[in-house]
């Protein structure tokens, strides 16, 4: 059993501390909002994000994040990119616990992976890691089957940090390839984006092959000059989510991308699917980064041109 202090009370936050919980981990789920964690203590369960899942008897909501750190094991980061570096500053005066983010994204800002801004923020005693892969977070909080990786900055680490997740249901692979799932994570849903476009335009299931296919050979291209190792972007944290992402309407990007292929303006389409979009701010990033190492990405190019 270990204290873990998840921060993020969306449905990936708050999925991923139902399936700790449930592993009977003691679990503190943190939201910024406090009337939204008053709302998940009287209720016992996310309606807005995760509605008909009942809370574990060992996840406790919390609006204090001092608090949180301070009783945590392990914290656990699952809140939008583009809150990144806003939370990790207010956590880094509270305590030394190592921390996992679950956040598939790059910095908004530099386009960089996570991992550089969060190496700037927090005190360099930390252990830091990350998880990502094919897994939607409905699935997570009803225990169906899943498996993703965990890297961290060494390989003791992340199996400290897989360990936390490992059951019956749920299977943690362990690497030390941070740059790797990062991009993974956050380059597949510039994809997924496109494969909905496609797919929206009634272009069939070839198009929608070819743009997958073509997608990843983009990804591993960009990951070959970042160093990250060939294997991840071939494995969950890459094929895997990319393929899930791009092909399954439970993905905000994907359906994000089906609007916009049958006509819908980009905030038509926001305001339709009513949740964080990682893909609109990682097609920037991406390419950005993409540009500043002379990558060829033309997907990645038309995807930031078309919701721009």
């Amino acid at each position: 059993m270990a204290r873990v202090g998840v921060l993020g009370d969306g449905a990936w936050g708050t999925a991923l501390a139902v399936h700790l919980a449930c592993n009977g981990h003691v679990t503190a789920l943190w939201g910024h909002r406090p009337e939204r964690i008053a709302a998940l203590v009287e209720t016992r369960e996310n309606k807005r994000y995760l509605p008909g899942v009942g809370f574990p008897d060992l996840l406790a909501p919390e609006a204090d994040l001092a608090q949180v750190a301070a009783g945590a094991d392990f914290l656990l980061v699952a809140v939008p990119s583009v809150a990144f570096a806003e939370t990790l500053g207010a956590l880094a005066p509270h305590g030394e616990a190592p921390v996992l983010w679950a956040t598939k994204g790059l910095d908004p800002e530099s386009g960089r992976p996570l991992h550089e801004g969060a190496r700037d923020l927090l005190d360099k005693r930390r252990g830091l890691g990350v998880l990502s892969g094919p897994s939607f977070a409905a699935e997570v909080a009803r225990g169906l089957p899943t498996a993703v990786t965990v890297a961290a900055t060494t390989k003791a680490l992340a199996r400290r940090f897989a360990e936390l997740f490992h059951g019956a249901h749920f299977r943690a692979y362990v690497s030390t390839d941070l740059v790797g799932v990062e991009l993974g994570g956050a380059a597949k849903n510039v994809v997924a984006i496109a494969a909905g476009i496609s797919d929206g335009l009634g272009f069939g299931a070839n198009a929608r092959a070819g743009l997958i296919t073509r997608g990843l050979a983009e990804i591993q291209r960009l990951g070959d000059a970042l160093g990250a190792q060939p294997a991840t972007l071939t494995g969950l944290a890459g094929l895997g989510d990319l393929v899930l992402t791009a092909t399954d309407d439970q993905s905000r990007n994907r359906r994000f991308g089906l609007e916009l292929g049958r006509g819908a303006s980009v905030a038509e389409a926001r305001k339709r699917i009513g949740a964080a979009i990682e893909g609109i701010a990682a097609a920037r990033a991406v390419t950005r980064l993409a540009r500043e190492l002379e990558v060829e990405m033309p997907l990645g190019e038309e995807g930031r041109a078309g919701i721009a």
